[in-house]
């Protein structure tokens, strides 16, 4: 009877309505909550098959919900570093377990990038689910797979302890004043035969230099270097100059301060490192083709362009003539320390000025902490130590999916992979066109009140017809009944 299927009909606008009601009624209630997507539900007509000549049959509607997942909120400044926002598509990969995960560990993909330090280290939002991403090692290198995330690992800040950095290199700039008057040491040097206080790199040094008891020989000019080794510790080096009676020519020595810091081979007295000559043209600057020129072991560095210190580990066999290790004791390794006399800025000159260091420019540094933990736009969180270090941890991974409206919600604002939705594919922020990211910012709800509000007073008048629908069937099927009487 059509009057049966009118019935149905509202008794399923009823339903529908309701259903509609319960999606703004989950919209409303996470307008503040990060990440969320609005669900909005959708309306279909049911058409029931008719039989000709029998009358119509009302079939009603029905409801489902529609998803926009896709959909982006607006990203809010933040003043947590780990707070992590997505600007353009792609998902946090997440897990609700940290540590030993296997393959079949659920994955979920969550927007919500409200990320905290737990008390193990590791960044989990507020849903209590772990973030997820590619481990960078020691040498800066990361491996992506696009579609293995069992490559994946929860990104631990906890675990960084503080770290150094050996020096490398040294960048002097410093003069040597020309008018220098040349010593009594030099002179019985430049004598045949040298005098009794000759200048000698091997008997009578600047290494040598006592000022309480005036043995060896006094430097003309000398600077200090710091130097720090394999573990941070702090070790100095002595660049020591003495004029020689040939003009522009200079005898130079370089040693570690103090000398039990090194354990020397043969030729080398007193903590030297190396001992020779430094030459500079008529204008003030290194003369290298002067120094390469120099026969063998008579320079300083046999060619400046290339000059360096190579310090063997403390644990290494005894040293060859004219090498030398860091002392047993220290415990620390091998080292290559490169000087740049002439490519620095202004390098070691000779002008008729001061003796004076301008600057001195090493790499490398003293045993840090960490103090700070960054994530840039491309998902790369870094660690930045109390000593100026920074180090590479993690790249943080982004999931894109074909459809990720069809996309099925989980608990803690988080999805689920579907047939509708495609597989994912794993990428670093800012490639394969998933979206950069924003730290110290949060996306925003993408629900709109005042569309939500005016959606529940439709939502509402139409509940109110389709209940309408009933009371009048009801009436009509009270007046065929009434017949009868």
């Amino acid at each position: 009877m059509s009057i049966n299927s009118a019935l149905l009909a509202g008794v399923s606008g009823l339903t529908a309505n309701a259903a509609a009601l319960a999606a703004i009624s989950q919209n409303i209630a996470n307008v503040n909550t990060v990440g969320y997507k609005r669900t909005a539900g959708e309306f279909s007509t049911v058409v029931n098959s008719q039989s000709q000549g029998a009358g119509y049959s009302a079939g009603g509607v029905q409801a489902s919900a529609r998803h926009f997942t896709s959909q982006n909120g607006q990203l809010q400044r933040t003043t947590s570093s780990t707070d992590l926002g997505i600007a353009g598509q792609g998902f946090f990969v997440v897990t609700e377990k940290a540590e030993a995960l296997t393959p079949t560990d659920t994955r979920l993909f969550t927007r919500a990038g409200a990320f905290r330090v737990d008390n193990h280290g590791f960044l989990k939002n507020t849903a209590g689910l772990y973030l997820q991403g590619w481990p960078i090692d020691s040498e800066g290198n990361v491996n992506l797979d696009p579609s293995d995330l069992t490559r994946l690992k929860t990104i631990n800040v906890g675990s960084v302890g503080g770290t150094a950095e050996a020096t490398t290199r040294i960048e002097l700039n410093a003069n040597l004043r020309s008018s220098q008057p040349i010593s009594a040491e030099a002179t019985d040097a430049a004598a045949a035969p040298p005098g009794p206080n000759a200048y000698n790199a091997t008997t009578n040094s600047m290494a040598m230099w006592d000022p309480d008891t005036g043995a060896g020989v006094k430097p003309d000019f000398e600077l200090t270097i710091p130097v720090s080794d394999s573990k941070g510790g702090q070790r100095t080096v002595a660049l020591s100059f003495l004029k020689s009676d040939v003009p522009n020519e200079w005898y130079a020595e370089v040693r570690a301060i103090p000398a039990s810091d090194v354990v020397t081979g043969a030729g080398l007295t007193n903590g030297q490192l190396r001992s020779g000559r430094v030459a500079f043209t008529q204008d003030g600057r290194l003369d290298i083709a002067a120094m390469q020129a120099m026969p063998a072991g008579q320079a300083l560095f046999a060619d400046p362009a290339t000059a360096a210190l190579n310090f063997g580990a403390s644990n290494a066999a005894a040293p060859a003539a004219g090498q030398f290790n860091w002392a047993p004791s220290l415990g620390i390794d091998n080292q290559s320390v490169t000087f740049e006399l002439a490519n620095a800025a202004g390098g070691l000159t000779q002008y008729d000025s001061a003796s004076v260091v301008q600057a001195t420019l090493t790499n490398g540094t003293a045993f840090g902490n960490l103090s700070e933990i960054k994530i840039d736009e491309k998902g790369y969180v870094t660690a930045i130590f109390d000593n100026g270090v920074t180090r590479q941890i993690a790249l943080v991974a982004l999931a894109t999916f074909t459809s990720p409206d069809s996309l099925s919600e989980a608990s803690g604002n988080a999805f689920r992979v579907t047939q509708s939705s495609g597989t994912f594919n794993l990428k670093g922020a800012g490639s394969g066109g998933a979206g950069l990211i924003g730290a110290s910012q949060l996306e925003a709800s993408t629900v709109d009140l005042s569309a939500e509000f005016t959606g529940l007073i439709t939502t509402q008048r139409a509940y109110s017809a389709s209940s309408k629908i009933i009371t009048t069937a009801d009436e009509m099927l009270a007046e065929l009944i009434s017949i009868k009487r």
